[in-house]
């Protein structure tokens, strides 16, 4: 049967989902959990990559199994073989066809600034503290831009392997409370490291180092150099696979 399995982890101790020799991962912590309950060889498929010390609310993998644990049980016998920073949110059978990975069709991420004078100790290791006041309506207006199907080019890392670098973004929510300001961003796929070359340029436009009006020139000149900083990993979680 073929199984898909919603997780939450806290990243910090992880160098990303994907199998690295020698490091610990989130997909080789589940592949051996798997095992213990199993007692199969299962190489779980995830939604995507993401980067060391990224975290996820809602991030989603299948696998096939011929395992006769039923269903609803699935989270609780991984949840007693898993690590406490990462737990199990939910199992359903799904069809053959569905992979978690080429079924995606879009995901929302959520970017956390901890705008205290001082650092929240609480939000340490799940937001990226920016001390300097940022101007969220400035923010905003840069944010609109991004609004739309571009070629994100300019908002990539190096070292990715796409067919397209064409992307569409369908929302982006920024929000402040007590301090904290959160940058949601929902399209239907992303750039290595995209979101968060995006968190960065907000930053940046918040700030006054890049002027909102200027966003539409940022993003057609292709240039990585004119967006903004690629912010910490820390303050990136994937909240949710749209299918």
């Amino acid at each position: 049967m073929n199984i898909k399995l919603t997780l939450q982890f806290d990243g910090t101790n992880y160098h990303g989902w994907q199998i690295q020799p020698g490091k610990a991962t989130i997909q080789d912590t589940l592949r051996f959990a798997l095992h213990k309950i199993t007692r199969e060889n299962i190489n779980p498929v995830g939604c995507g990559r993401t980067d060391a010390g990224v975290h996820a609310s809602g991030y989603v993998c299948s696998f096939r199994t011929n395992s006769t644990i039923p269903i609803e049980r699935f989270p609780y016998a991984l949840n007693a073989n898993l690590p406490g920073d990462i737990i199990c949110t939910g199992a359903e059978h799904v069809p053959d066809e569905f992979c978690a990975n080429r079924s995606a069709k879009g995901k929302t991420y959520r970017y956390t600034i901890d705008n205290g004078k001082f650092c929240n100790v609480f939000m340490s290791r799940f937001a990226w503290h920016c001390k300097f006041p940022l101007d969220i309506d400035k923010m905003r207006g840069a944010a609109a831009h991004l609004l739309g199907t571009h070629d994100f080019i300019g908002f990539a890392s190096s070292g990715f392997s796409v067919k397209t670098t064409v992307r569409t973004i369908s929302s982006v929510e920024i929000e402040k409370h007590d301090g904290i300001i959160t940058i949601d961003v929902t399209g239907d796929g992303f750039l290595y490291n995209m979101v968060r070359i995006i968190a960065g340029t907000l930053v940046y436009a918040g700030s006054g180092r890049i002027c909102p009006d200027d966003m539409p020139d940022i993003i057609a000149s292709g240039s990585r150099s004119r967006a903004g900083i690629t912010a910490p990993a820390k303050g990136l979680c994937l909240e949710e696979v749209f299918y």
